[in-house]
């Protein structure tokens, strides 16, 4: 049996329907920010009562592996200081690392390769760390917390995830493919908030799925903290390519970037506090060949291309519109502050 903390997200709405679909039985535990925020109705799952920082070891007895998603996507908000939004995930991440060791739980660390932070050369998992936000340097703080956890008797494993894309029950349109798609389906434009030449690698969801079915499906006993990058090389791709390729794909769909003079509609979901004077200067090219080399029957699927292709039929087949699109809670930092300004979540991120 698998927990997944942080199932009714992004990732982990899809990821615990697909395992579910390969046959394992899942539960899922959540603090429930996006419960609420869903493009089509994801298939039932257990749930604990819980959320992530309230765990406790008698809660983990009956799992064989843990996957922990739960945390924090965005950078910080008003006037909320970095430390006081991630040192919780920090803390509960090490919490449940620990506990799963002490009673023989495989655990499962979903990180970013956005630790390798900027950088011309590409990045593999010996190369040297750059985190450019808050979000990033919190993820390779776990790590180093988790790596010291390692021995004979608890074989962790973290994969670094590339940003990921395609269809979820609770999808984010706060991702660069799927706020592209989202745009040349409901307006005919895709908009950029930058210059679009910083470089990023890409994964499908479906391969993201994949990777922690095959980990999970992999008995791992190394004794020490296994990094895995996890994407495909042709996806490491510019932001401007991946723009013109979506506007390739749909019918009179425009190109331009954000600022344009022209009539502005929904642009606080698009701006980014981290992207200044045009320029996004987290980019970054990673290699992947290691998990596909390691992991038992892993291959990566998806290319950038046959993936939009994909995801804009879905978003069809789901009738997306515009103002589903511009649906709240499909963009994580703005159904964030909403709670905390108004009051449903305290300045700790739980519920008031």
């Amino acid at each position: 049996m698998i927990l997944i903390i942080g199932s009714q997200g992004y990732l982990g709405s899809r990821l615990t329907d697909y395992l579910q679909e390969h046959g394992y039985n899942c539960v899922g535990a959540d603090i429930g920010y996006f419960k609420d925020g869903v493009l089509f109705n994801p298939k039932p799952v257990n749930m604990l009562d819980r959320e992530a920082r309230d765990i406790t070891e008698k809660d983990l007895e009956k799992f064989e592996t843990v996957i922990l998603l739960a945390g924090i996507s965005n950078d910080p908000f008003g006037n909320l200081k970095p430390d006081l939004i991630y040192n919780p995930t920090r803390d509960y991440a090490i919490k449940i690392a620990r506990m799963c060791k002490k009673l023989g739980v495989r655990f499962i660390f979903p990180s970013s390769c956005s630790v390798y932070g900027i950088g011309n050369e590409i990045f593999n998992e010996e190369s040297p760390t750059n985190p450019q936000t808050a979000y990033s340097l919190n993820k390779l703080q776990i790590e180093e917390k988790i790596s010291e956890l390692a021995d004979h008797s608890f074989s962790p494993i973290a994969l670094r995830l590339s940003t990921i894309f395609g269809l979820s029950p609770r999808i984010r349109f706060d991702v660069v493919i799927n706020m592209l798609c989202g745009m040349a389906l409901t307006r005919n434009e895709v908009v950029l908030n930058s210059d679009g030449k910083a470089w990023r690698p890409h994964l499908d969801i479906e391969d993201a799925c994949k990777a922690f079915l095959c980990c999970i499906n992999w008995d791992y006993r190394g004794g020490k903290l296994l990094i895995l990058n996890i994407g495909r090389n042709d996806n490491n791709l510019r932001i401007i390519d991946v723009a013109r390729l979506i506007q390739s794909k749909v019918n009179k769909c425009e190109l331009r970037f954000l600022g344009d003079n022209l009539e502005e509609h929904g642009e606080e979901f698009i701006e980014d506090q981290k992207i200044q004077d045009g320029a996004d200067k987290r980019t970054y090219k990673v290699l992947f060949d290691r998990a596909q080399e390691v992991i038992p029957d892993f291959k990566i699927q998806w290319n950038v291309e046959s993936g939009i292709d994909r995801l804009i039929s879905d978003l069809e087949r789901c009738n997306l519109n515009e103002t589903k699109f511009m649906q709240r809670d499909f963009y994580r930092l703005h159904q964030i502050e909403y709670l905390y300004k108004t009051k449903k979540i305290n300045s700790h991120l739980q519920w008031s």
